[in-house]
């Protein structure tokens, strides 16, 4: 097997227990009893563990040399948390089992993506494509899973998310030994906040925060606003799926438009692109209208996620990778759409729709901050 299918193996593995996790374990947990507050609650603290979780991954796995192996562990860690979900009764069982498998769960797609960027410089295959498979296997998961839930039940579910996590272990252990990096670099707690010392990385963490972050309304609310604004299950369903498929065609036949557009144009385009798809979407529910502005996700996120890949393969020392992106996964956009998403309550709640315009607001800021990531890119360049 290349080196290209290990990796898109490895993704379509952990996005396969994604795609099952993000539209159905809140059902999982109320099966389990936990009504709507204590649901909320037990999301939230897995998203706090994340945050923490991510970068001590990330560190654990630089200061060994050794992310194919801590991203095994940690998957199967995961996974074998996950039992609980089945096992555990009660809101504060069901906290803990959450947490655990939260923490398991955080260094994946961070040390994921390190090694794929740095595989995909050796072995010179493309990167959007190998990400590809993981949105395949997302959207394949979830239509799998929402056909299984309505036959057995919430609980079935949970076999499916404990095999994803399961079968990512297994895909780390296949990737190839040249994903091992030699140890180096600095140690103890300056090792956390050396990525940050880069003047790129730190313009960086503002641009996605401000870009990936302007989707937390959307996350929140757009199918709320949608149903109330008429349009039906199948066509909001139709709507989201326009998204995923969108970013998926980037991701597979973008690489002359990446290559060409650089980390800088990308960004910029998916500033561009975030303040007229929400702004278009603040002032029209005709779904002629959304499905051309669904497809602007392809920008809104595809771009920016290939411009964050490029900059921290470009920027960041091989030994601090993992780091790196384990820290741009929680403070670039993790930790922007955690609080974004609590201030889209309000927004929501005052202003309906028009909650959008502050997520369109946040897309014109991302414009000049895209600007200084370039100077920035530059100075590193001479």
């Amino acid at each position: 097997m290349s080196a290209a299918a290990r990796h898109a193996l490895l993704y379509a593995t952990q996005f396969f227990a994604f795609g099952v996790i993000l539209p159905f374990l809140p059902a999982v947990l109320a099966a389990r009893g936990l009504d709507a507050a204590e649901v909320a609650s037990v999301l939230a603290a897995g998203s706090a563990v994340r945050l923490l979780a991510g970068p001590l991954g990330g560190r654990v796995a630089d200061a060994l040399g050794a992310p194919r192996t801590v991203l095994a562990l940690a998957a199967a860690g995961a996974a074998l948390a996950g039992l609980g979900y089945l096992l555990a009764a009660g809101f504060l069982l069901l906290l803990l089992v959450h947490a655990a498998v939260s923490a398991g769960m955080a260094c994946i797609m961070p040390l994921s993506d390190a090694m794929a960027v740095a595989a995909a410089r050796r072995e010179r295959f493309d990167y959007g494509q190998v990400r590809a498979s993981g949105s395949m296997a997302f959207i394949a998961a979830a239509l799998l899973a929402g056909q299984v839930v309505a036959q057995f039940g919430a609980a079935a579910a949970v076999p499916m998310i404990l095999g994803g996590l399961a079968a990512t272990g297994i895909t780390a252990l296949l990737l190839r030994g040249g994903t091992e990096r030699p140890v180096g670099g600095p140690q103890g707690w300056a090792a956390f906040v050396a990525p940050l010392a880069i003047p790129a990385f730190r313009r960086l963490l503002l641009v996605s925060a401000l870009i990936q972050g302007s989707h937390a309304f959307t996350y929140a609310f757009g199918t709320l606003h949608w149903q109330a604004s008429g349009l039906d299950a199948g066509l909001i369903g139709a709507l989201w799926a326009t998204g995923v498929v969108a970013e998926i065609a980037l991701f597979l036949w973008g690489r002359g438009l990446v290559a060409r557009t650089g980390a800088l144009g990308l960004s910029l385009v998916a500033a561009g692109a975030g303040v007229l798809r929400w702004a278009g979407t603040a002032i029209t529910t005709e779904p002629l209208l959304l499905f051309p502005l669904q497809v602007l996700h392809a920008a809104t996120f595809g771009a920016q996620h290939l411009a964050a890949m490029a900059v921290l393969a470009k920027v960041v020392p091989p030994a601090q990778a993992g780091t790196a992106q384990a820290l741009h996964a929680s403070l670039g956009t993790g930790l922007a759409t955690g609080l974004l998403t609590l201030a889209s309550g309000p927004l929501y709640a005052n202003y309906g729709g028009g909650g959008f315009w502050a997520m369109a607001a946040l897309c014109a800021a991302a414009m000049p901050a895209s600007l200084a990531l370039g100077r920035a890119l530059g100075s590193e360049r001479s």
